[in-house]
């Protein structure tokens, strides 16, 4: 590990745009493409969403917590929260699964997440709630220079 961070917000909606400008703006040490830093901001956004909406469904006061990591071109991201769980994870994860009442929600969160990044590990947490590990390898560019720029 090369650097790391750890944020608690609470599980309010207006929180996802910051959990996502967090992560995203960590993951700049690795010199993302526009294309990965958004692959990522989107991943961690769906994440963060499944915890407010589903691991507190009664609106109950909860926190999300958020721990990232640079290892050598990755960054590893646990998002994870205090809430009710998941019965069946192998359910949830099929695209168009959601436990959501009375709401228009896709059931797509985790699809999402499995195609914006490398791995998608779901877990609930021992005492209750949910643990979201993803993690996605980033070509880093930091020195390097093409053939035609070294050629001048």
């Amino acid at each position: 590990m090369e650097n790391s961070i750890k944020v608690i917000l609470p599980a309010i909606s207006r929180n996802e745009a910051l959990a996502r400008s967090i992560v995203a703006f960590f993951a700049v040490e690795l010199d993302p493409t526009i294309d990965e830093l958004g692959d990522i901001k989107t991943a961690v956004s769906e994440a963060v969403t499944n915890c407010i909406v589903h691991g507190y469904p009664d609106g109950r006061p909860g926190d999300i917590e958020i721990y990232a990591d640079i290892r050598g071109d990755a960054i590893h991201i646990e998002i994870s929260d205090s809430g009710v769980g998941i019965a069946d994870i192998e359910a949830a994860r099929r695209p168009f699964f959601t436990t959501a009442q009375g709401e228009e929600r896709s059931g797509m969160g985790f699809t999402i997440m499995e195609t914006f990044m490398d791995l998608l590990a779901v877990e609930n947490r021992e005492g209750g709630g949910l643990k979201v590990t993803m993690e996605k390898s980033l070509r880093r560019k930091i020195g390097v220079q093409s053939a035609d720029a070294s050629a001048g």
